[in-house]
């Protein structure tokens, strides 16, 4: 019986990653062995990315927070505690957004918070 090698599955599995591959610098972009190695990593990061860009937003929200309410004499996490103290129920994207774009509404949530 003849040997079978299914050429166009195995052609088609390729042409995808070395698409998936253009941009790549060197022979990363088309050298088979090495753009299968290039995007296996790429998608790993890709994928540890997308959970280290939640935890960078938050960070970005705590700082702008921290600074808005040090205007108002007050550091983050007094800030925080007086708040859920009160019974305010804001997240910190709301809260940095108000603390960066608008000030007044940040500084009347600050007095409630008092």
């Amino acid at each position: 019986m003849p040997r079978s090698n299914n050429a166009v599955a195995s052609r088609t599995r390729r042409k995808k990653v070395l698409k998936m591959a253009k941009g790549y610098f060197g022979a990363r972009k088309n050298v088979w062995t090495v753009a299968k190695n290039a995007v296996e990593k790429g998608l790993l990061y890709a994928y540890s990315g997308r959970k280290q860009r939640k935890r960078q937003f938050r960070s970005l929200w705590i700082m702008r927070i921290n600074a808005g309410a040090r205007e108002h004499g007050m550091s983050y996490s007094t800030l925080m505690g007086a708040l859920s103290k009160k019974g305010i129920e804001l997240n910190r994207k709301v809260l940095a957004d108000l603390a960066m774009n608008h000030p007044d509404a940040f500084k009347a949530v600050v007095d409630q918070a008092k």
